[in-house]
């Protein structure tokens, strides 16, 4: 779990779960002037976009930051994308699988669980709903949960496979990566790539 697994580590081994601050002082975890701590500048103005738009807009600016291992622009704009998620009028697997990585990355397993079970209950068989659990049971250290989020995975695989989601063909190294942990073999990408 690449992308899910490693934000989740990095920035739970670095310091504690980030408080989520008011929205009305957005900025407030993330304040320049600590040790070690740089400057991230202002947060683009969202104010004319979708809500959709603000969350992945802002989802995006968290991944990027965690790539780079900044984790205080990823604790700085993580209230505020999960603000946004709950602003959402549409709410797809897709939307939700996001915001579990985000509460991943913020140490807060039990959300993502949640979010992993929605998934699956308004879309069965969904594999962001496979991933997401298994990463909050790496998360929890439950590994009977993770086994059991790997077996699933892997009885589903193939039918969602045939489904070529657009969701699974954007996050196709993800999936691939939680196939190739859960025991599967790497060929035939879900979504045609």
């Amino acid at each position: 779990m690449l992308l899910v697994g490693t934000i989740a580590y990095k920035v739970a081994s670095e310091q504690p779960a980030p408080r989520i601050p008011s929205m009305a002082n957005p900025g407030a975890a993330g304040a320049a002037g600590a040790a070690g701590e740089q400057e991230t500048g202002p947060a683009p103005d969202i104010s004319q976009m979708t809500p959709r738009e603000r969350f992945d807009r802002l989802f995006n600016r968290i991944m990027e930051a965690a790539e780079q291992q900044d984790t205080a622009q990823v604790v700085r704009f993580t209230p505020m994308a999960l603000g946004a998620y709950a602003q959402l009028d549409d709410f797809d697997p897709d939307a939700r699988y996001h915001a579990a990585v985000l509460h991943l990355q913020a140490g807060d397993a039990a959300a993502s669980a949640a979010l992993a079970d929605t998934i699956l209950a308004e879309s069965p068989g969904h594999l962001f709903g496979y991933v997401v659990r298994g990463a909050a049971a790496q998360l929890r250290n439950d590994p009977a949960a993770l086994a059991q989020s790997h077996r699933d995975f892997l009885a589903r695989f193939a039918a969602e496979s045939a489904a070529a989601r657009p969701e699974y063909a954007e996050h196709a190294p993800v999936i691939e990566e939680f196939k190739g942990e859960a025991g599967g073999k790497t060929e035939g990408r879900p979504g045609g790539q």
